[in-house]
């Protein structure tokens, strides 16, 4: 069995971090979301796996390389514009063969793995098997609708009325007839090969389309409350772990882990919380569910809740918190009238400042 795992895309709703940067490489616990799930993959008993990319593709490649530090053998399949998941499969053709397959969307976080629905699929004889979650909010998803026995009846993508709670995760099984129907398919009004269409048209023709519900923690990580919920839900499992220099005025409290080469004086953490290596902190305060990344500075400082990218300074500026920061940013306290703000932004960005 082999892994398709889709690293492309435009990651609009991550900009302006993703317009210089892969969606699926933004941090979670100071890990790239990307490494989790090649992760997955490879503990799910897989070791062959296609990545396809875009844009991004030379900072994926240089993020993976060959996979061999995951445990996989990685080929890498440029897709010359985002035309739609079942276009990844399609080019995809040559790596996939006739062999079934895993396809895995890379920006989506499943803290538990998809050895279950590998299993699964497996097991059974199905063509195709989705993965299910249930959600509040179903119309901002694709929606299934299920029979009686757990089999796919309908599927849709959107729906301003959905016919059920089921929210289709961004991970999927597939035998190779699979490859029948993204060639029969046309593109859909927004010009992309969709996956959906792909297997409604297999149940179209009889073949076996099953559900598989998640059962343990899911996020779609395309949206910024999304990244922090997964970065809150990975620190609360971490490990204490100091290997940097902490002095006797600092305080320590929970569960931390602070990198090698990172200095802290006279300051505050409280766990869980993560601080890469090679970081200083200097008279700040760090609070819970808060990875720093590595080479940052913190001087007289605050932020709590939150994800720093490596290389960012903040100093001088307190009560940060639900808050994405990303790489060689700096942050400073406004020098001049009192009450004032003093910003550089950049496209697609959003700053909330209290009036």
């Amino acid at each position: 069995m082999k892994a398709l795992v889709l690293a492309g895309g435009k990651g609009t709703r991550l900009r302006p971090l993703t317009h210089t940067s892969a969606k699926q490489l933004v941090p979670v616990a100071n890990k790239p979301v990307l490494h989790y799930g090649l992760e997955a993959i490879r503990d799910a008993g897989i070791t062959s796996v296609g990545i396809v990319i875009g844009d991004t593709g030379p900072e994926v490649r240089a993020a993976v390389g060959d996979g061999s530090r995951f445990g996989l053998d990685v080929t890498y399949i440029p897709q010359e514009a985002p035309l739609g998941l079942a276009h990844c499969v399609l080019i995809a053709r040559e790596f996939l063969g006739d062999e079934p397959f895993v396809m895995y969307l890379g920006d989506n976080f499943l803290l538990d793995g998809i050895a279950d629905l590998v299993n699964a699929f497996r097991e059974a004889d199905h063509d195709v098997q989705i993965l299910l979650t249930k959600v509040a909010e179903p119309q901002f998803y694709g929606v299934a609708e299920l029979g009686p026995d757990g089999e796919i009846l309908r599927l849709e993508e959107k729906p301003e009325h959905p016919r059920s709670d089921l929210a289709i995760v961004g991970v999927y099984t597939f035998s190779p007839v699979i490859h029948e129907a993204v060639r029969a398919i046309r593109p859909s009004a927004r010009g992309e090969l969709e996956i959906t269409d792909a297997i409604t048209w297999l149940i179209g023709k009889g073949h076996r389309v099953h559900s598989h519900f998640v059962t343990g923690y899911w996020r779609d990580t395309g949206r910024l409350q999304d990244m922090l919920e997964c970065n809150r839900m990975v620190l609360e499992a971490i490990e204490p772990d100091v290997r940097g220099t902490v002095d006797a005025l600092s305080e320590i409290t929970g569960r931390v882990d602070i990198g090698p080469g990172t200095t802290v004086e006279r300051s505050v953490i409280r766990g869980p919380a993560i601080i890469g290596a090679g970081t200083r902190i200097d008279g700040s305060y760090i609070g819970p569910y808060t990875s720093i990344g590595e080479g940052c500075v913190l001087e007289e400082a605050g932020v709590e809740y939150s994800i720093v990218l490596g290389d960012s300074a903040i100093r001088g500026v307190s009560g940060l918190t639900y808050s994405l920061i990303g790489r060689n940013v700096e942050v400073t306290r406004a020098v001049g009238l009192p009450n004032t703000h003093q910003l550089m932004i950049g496209d697609h960005s959003r700053v909330q400042v209290r009036a």
